[in-house]
């Protein structure tokens, strides 16, 4: 699997991730606070792993291309 996730979305992948989590676990009693966690944990997984399916669809890479 070649990696297409990098950089600045990465970083902000991981910044959007950790605020959805926190709302999800704040909130985990409720429908938002169970979507919030998912959109999270989906986010954290697709920066750790460098790779996004949705990315991939699109044609998107944001991977420094000397990697």
């Amino acid at each position: 699997m070649e990696k297409n996730v990098g950089g600045s979305d990465r970083i902000g992948r991981l910044a959007l991730a950790a605020a959805l989590l926190l709302i999800g676990s704040r909130y985990r009693d409720r429908t938002i606070g169970t979507l919030a966690f998912i959109a999270g944990s989906d986010l954290l997984a697709t920066a750790i792993i460098q790779r996004c399916p949705v990315n991939a669809v699109l044609g998107i890479d944001t991977c420094d291309s000397s990697q």
